[in-house]
């Protein structure tokens, strides 16, 4: 018969839930069960806060000064993530190598979050004086046609002419501003203006700046660096990043193995700057 003792291990083991013998091995995977969630969810936190960050909440889009002011607070880090986290949203059909091979690493971009002035379109020539350092002169212009040191991309041909006017205060008799965009400007006639003329800056659209850079029109052994026109949005509220027809043209003209090669380079190398 049993005892009193022997009924009452079984009934311990009941409401323990398993064996004595088996505890310790169980307390050990409760554990690690706990760590695995804790880690898991350390990381969902993360993600959600950077996601934050990438969003542009509401208060950081000044509909009146059409800027996305959330690309005055990340630095190069952030605006990498971003860049590639649009990447894949807009090519999700790609596998993780392709992704990779258009992947622009933080080191290639020049953090510029201590500029502290509203990134608008009158503020564009400070931020260029204040991140061109001890380079040529933005005035400036290589004896060389249609081989700039500035090159300032961005989404739309009306933007790209705004921004023509606006850095018209570099041109000078020997370094005219190029205006390399489709609307209202042939191809042919963007490759003409740059085989007969010496220019210092130019502003253009992704698309047309790939077709001439593949034309051979488009010099960039004399490039010093490259402007994207990140925070600008239009009515929609839209950026160059934000839109599917521009950031994918964007990267592809950003990720040239001619720009590659030069944006982490100690000496002759390319700033790339996001406004």
């Amino acid at each position: 018969m049993s005892g009193p003792d022997d009924l009452q291990e079984p009934l311990l083991e009941k409401l323990s839930g398993t064996p004595e013998s088996a505890s310790k091995g169980t307390v050990s995977i409760s554990k690690k069960r706990k760590r695995g969630v804790i880690e898991q969810g350390a990381k969902k936190a993360a993600k959600k806060t950077k996601a934050k960050k990438f969003a542009g909440e509401e208060d950081e889009l000044d509909i009146d000064a059409g800027i996305n002011r959330a690309f005055s607070h990340m630095d190069n880090q952030l605006l990498a993530d971003y860049v590639a986290q649009r990447t894949r949203k807009y090519e999700s059909d790609l596998s993780s190598i392709e992704l990779e091979d258009k992947h622009i690493p933080a080191n290639a971009i020049q953090d510029t979050t201590s500029w502290d002035k509203p990134r608008t379109l009158d503020s564009l020539p400070g931020f260029l004086e204040k991140f061109s350092g001890n380079s040529t002169k933005l005035w400036a212009a290589s004896k060389k046609n249609g081989a700039p040191h500035t090159i300032i991309v961005t989404a739309a041909g009306l933007r790209a002419a705004d921004i023509a006017r606006e850095v018209r205060k570099f041109q000078t008799k020997g370094a005219t501003v190029a205006k390399l965009f489709a609307k209202h400007i042939k191809l042919q006639e963007s490759i003409n203006f740059l085989k007969t003329t010496r220019t210092g800056i130019a502003v253009g659209t992704p698309q047309r700046l790939k077709a001439l850079m593949d034309d051979g029109a488009l010099q960039i052994d004399r490039l010093e660096r490259i402007v994207v026109d990140a925070s600008h949005i239009d009515q929609k509220k839209r950026g160059i990043l934000d839109m599917k027809e521009t950031q994918v043209p964007l990267i592809v003209w950003l990720g040239q193995q001619e720009f590659r090669e030069k944006y982490t380079a100690k000496s002759g190398g390319i700033q790339l700057l996001f406004y």
